[in-house]
């Protein structure tokens, strides 16, 4: 077994890194596998921040309730979420959901994180041994479930050597308590860290790597895809729309609504990119598209990613998200975007990571 594993690493940059081939459908719903594992997963990832501090716990309920209607399995959570430190707000929300049955659990993977502070004392945050098993622990416990499907790093931790993560790592998946290990946040050094380290124990390793990814942020296209294709991980974006921005928040600013892109920060890269945001916000009326639909199937024609995250804070946001999940750009509109929200090309127009070269 072992041996099989490190040949899985070491050969995946010679097979076909592609976007995500369909592995079946529910209620019209495509799933895939997530990077090199056999886990198959949908195309779209219920994200959860918003239960708690935006949506009631019953409302939470009902989207999950709904997420499955449309044959999504795929969520994603994290202990600090809620933002309550040392609550875990939001996993406890989906712990007593879990609770009701009806094989509520069987049906979804879920995926947690643990790096943040749950405390105000030494070893409550990051990644040592004995903070991954006191987190992990807790987070079963608020889950209601013994068993965590993939365990994300939230973020890297510099301070804590890797063979104390993957040793560590390595007893959770012994014990039963998780399946898969992913990260988030990683640099694409970070990830051939972790996935040299991991070799070298004969670990599964990564398969999955969360990174803040869409048309405005495409910073991840220079190092951290060419990492993830080399090793075999799937890419979950987060922030896919940019906080907003790209879900048509001129239009709603038009017809007198309210978005969360009209403070702080998004309110400033919003006048900084306003005319871009503008045309953009024509081409997905010229083609008769939601612009948030198109930011989020642009994704989805991306190479490697596996499915970006959708944070709805009401079932109406879940129900409008899905048209994305089937929606085809051709290759007219695909190259118009790429006009809109050029790559990052350090050296021209050569692809990563040869950009870096000439």
């Amino acid at each position: 077994m072992v041996a099989n594993t490190v040949k899985t690493v070491a050969s995946w940059s010679n097979s076909t890194w592609h976007n995500a081939a369909p592995r079946g459908r529910v209620r019209g719903m495509e799933y895939t596998n997530l990077g090199r594992s056999g886990l198959s997963v949908s195309r779209l990832c219920l994200g959860t921040m918003n239960f708690g501090p935006e949506t009631s716990e019953a409302d939470s309920h009902a989207i999950m309730d709904r997420a499955h209607e449309h044959g999504l399995n795929f969520f994603d959570t994290a202990n600090v979420y809620g933002w309550k430190k040392g609550e875990g707000v939001t996993e406890n929300i989906i712990g007593n959901w879990f609770a009701q049955g009806g094989t509520r659990r069987e049906r979804t993977v879920v995926a947690t994180k643990l790096y943040g502070s749950m405390g105000d004392w030494p070893n409550e945050t990051k990644l040592s041994a004995l903070n991954i098993r006191r987190a992990a622990d807790a987070s079963l416990k608020r889950l209601q479930t013994d068993y965590i499907d993939l365990y994300q790093m939230h973020h890297v931790d510099r301070d804590t050597p890797w063979d104390e993560i993957w040793e560590a790592f390595s007893v959770l998946r012994q014990q039963g308590k998780v399946i898969y290990f992913g990260s988030s946040n990683f640099a694409g050094w970070h990830i051939a860290q972790a996935a040299e380290a991991a070799r070298t124990r004969g670990f599964l390793g990564l398969v999955s790597e969360q990174s803040i990814y869409n048309l405005m942020t495409r910073w991840v296209e220079l190092e951290v895809l060419p990492a993830a294709k080399h090793y075999g991980l799937g890419v979950i974006p987060w922030s896919p729309l940019h906080g907003g921005l790209l879900g048509g928040v001129l239009r709603k600013q038009r017809e007198g609504g309210t978005s969360r892109s009209a403070s702080g920060r998004s309110a400033d890269a919003l006048e900084k990119h306003r005319d871009t945001i503008d045309a953009y916000e024509k081409l997905c009326a010229d083609i008769g598209e939601d612009p948030a639909n198109v930011g989020l199937a642009w994704l989805l024609h991306q190479e490697g990613v596996t499915a970006p995250i959708i944070g709805p804070r009401t079932i109406e946001q879940l129900d409008n998200s899905l048209r994305a999940a089937e929606l085809k750009l051709d290759a007219d509109v695909l190259a118009k975007l790429d006009e809109l929200f050029p790559a990052p090309a350090p050296n021209g127009s050569k692809p990563a990571p040869e950009a870096y070269a000439w």
